[in-house]
């Protein structure tokens, strides 16, 4: 049976602006950390795979210079910086169950057409597990929703562009990677797909448009140009042969 796995942020909804920035942003302000990103320098973080990586990376000898209360060795940095993923996960929740972010053109009628096909339908992201369920409830209903095996967070120990989470889910759904397809948005999640020998679209999104998406087997504007057919001709190589023939 193949796999259809979707990324989560920026492919079933375009979720780092306006949900992932504010509530991180409002984790920083409630917590009294002197940080507060804006919309072009969240741009470079989006390019580190985790929310707690890209905290971390902000826990540096600049901060601490300028920061009385920075945490006084390793261990309290770390208890720190989950605490306040922990509070940023409810509040990006929040924002995503207020119906605040539109699913992506597409993606709900995609995820039915793979669905009504006997496809297996998973997600793998690098969000916390309680943020990627509410995207996608918002994206594709909750009776949909609960067809998808979710892999999120810390389920594995390297995060995008190491390929363990599509390793894992293919190992979770026992499905080789010759049967699957990948929805991503990122370069750095197109490099994790494919490491795992798993054929990938890309689906543009704000913080990605100007990335580099060679290997990807096609890079799209939005899933509402290609239906469960296009897919399935990729993954069997059929859309080669064609190509090949005109």
């Amino acid at each position: 049976m193949p796999a259809l796995i979707f990324d989560c942020d920026g492919v079933l909804a375009d979720t780092e602006m306006l949900g992932h920035l504010p509530a991180f942003n409002q984790a920083f302000r409630e917590f009294g950390v002197p940080i507060e990103w804006a919309v072009t320098e969240y741009g470079e973080k989006v390019r580190i795979g985790g929310g707690k990586e890209r905290m971390r990376s902000e826990f540096t000898p600049e901060l601490a210079a300028r920061w009385n209360d920075f945490p006084a060795d390793d261990a309290a940095r770390d208890e720190l910086i989950a605490a306040l993923h922990r509070r940023k996960t409810e509040l990006y929740t929040a924002l995503i169950d207020g119906g605040r972010i539109a699913p992506r053109p597409g993606i709900g009628r995609l995820a039915a057409e793979a669905a009504e096909a006997d496809w297996q339908l998973a997600v793998a992201s690098t969000s916390a597990e309680p943020s990627v369920r509410a995207v996608l409830r918002s994206a594709v209903g909750a009776e949909l929703a609960a067809r998808f095996a979710v892999f999120a967070g810390d389920v594995v120990p390297r995060k995008k562009p190491a390929p363990d989470i599509y390793l894992h889910a293919l190992e979770q759904l026992h499905v080789d990677a010759a049967d699957a397809v990948v929805i991503e948005d990122s370069a750095i999640g197109l490099r994790a797909a494919r490491a795992a020998g798993i054929t990938t679209i890309v689906t543009v999104s704000t913080y990605t448009a100007d990335e580099d998406f060679d290997g990807a087997a096609r890079v799209l504007t939005d899933l509402s140009e290609v239906a469960l057919r296009d897919l399935d001709d990729l993954r069997s190589g059929r859309a080669i042969a064609h190509e090949e023939e005109r």
